[in-house]
């Protein structure tokens, strides 16, 4: 029989710092809020965890957010995007009084659920969600080396067989803009690099 300590459990519910956050003893669950107080939910949350004592069930609060890259002006802006808003994520160990912290958090209006009985994302759920964050490792979009102005044919999608000119570049979304020839006229689309292949 293996014996453990509180301390170690503690440890092991929480990842170190840029582990992976999949190692969580606890599961994911969605929690709706009002729209626009997603932050102050995930403090007001953390303080009611930490006064009191649940630091063994509730581990961490994320707010589900992607990175939009604008350009204006010819200025390079990188915003945070709300990818669900009105919600956050909560990772716990679901009994009564850890649903009765998160429940009872000012401005959260239920757990999701069927019913009322909170349902915990599936493993591929939270992993979709933290890969779009960038809190863990996904797929590096594979890049081919392409040049404006060099000609490509599309391997996929609506658009395959198709061929045409690489216009533009879009690197930092592993995308890339290219004007396809249809019916005798050219028309810009935006495509993956994994659509493509270089003619």
């Amino acid at each position: 029989m293996v014996s453990i300590t509180v301390e170690q459990e503690l440890n092991q519910n929480h990842p170190e710092e840029g582990q992976d956050k999949m190692n969580y003893i606890g599961e994911w669950y969605v929690v709706h809020t009002y729209s626009g107080y997603e932050n102050k939910i995930k403090v007001d949350l953390a303080k009611r965890v930490e006064s009191m004592g649940m630091q063994d069930k509730i581990f961490e609060v994320l707010i589900p957010e992607e990175q939009e890259i604008e350009y204006k002006g010819g200025k390079r802006k990188v915003t945070l995007k709300r990818v669900f808003p009105g919600y956050v994520i909560v990772n716990m160990i679901m009994d009564e009084d850890s649903w009765y912290v998160v429940r009872h958090t000012p401005g959260v209006t239920g757990f999701v659920g069927s019913g009322t009985k909170p349902i915990p994302l599936q493993r591929e759920e939270i992993e979709r969600i933290l890969k779009q964050m960038g809190l863990i490792e996904g797929a590096k979009p594979k890049i081919i080396d392409v040049e404006v102005g060099e000609s490509i044919r599309v391997k996929t999608g609506p658009f395959a067989n198709f061929e045409g000119v690489v216009r533009e570049l879009l690197s930092d979304r592993g995308k890339i803009r290219v004007n396809i020839s249809m019916f005798g006229r050219e028309t810009p689309v935006e495509l993956d690099y994994e659509q493509i292949e270089k003619m």
